[in-house]
């Protein structure tokens, strides 16, 4: 079983930046396909980004592209995502997860079997 504990959550103001970092244990990390989602009050769980397990490529969600940067450290078991110029309509509750079947990463929930607790971020305006 895979345990994935997010942290860096937290309030910020309009443009500023948070790291959000998530560490797993239980698996060989290097194996693992990770992605970042959100959930934000009265809306469906989104997928923003995903870093793959073989090549460590990345995808993004339009709406974070250019803003948020997804990076692993094979090294600590752990997986970051540095959002800049945060906007208030990137106020949610953030998860990571994980899945070791994937050749590639995707941005689609349904995906992956292990998630975290997520933690929560809000950005004033």
């Amino acid at each position: 079983q895979v345990q994935l504990v997010e942290s860096g959550g937290g309030l910020v103001q309009s443009g500023g930046s948070l790291r959000l970092s998530c560490a797993a244990s239980g698996f060989t990390f290097g194996d693992l396909a990770l992605g970042w989602f959100r959930q934000a009050p009265g809306k469906e769980r989104e997928g923003i980004s995903c870093i793959s397990n073989f090549d460590g490529s990345t995808r993004y969600a339009s709406s974070v592209k250019g803003r948020f940067t997804n990076s692993r450290d094979n090294a600590k078991n752990s997986v970051y995502l540095q959002m800049n110029n945060l906007k208030p309509e990137d106020t949610a509750v953030y998860y990571c997860a994980a899945e070791a079947s994937l050749d590639r990463c995707q941005l689609a929930s349904k995906e992956y079997d292990f998630w975290g607790q997520g933690t929560r971020v809000a950005v004033s305006s």
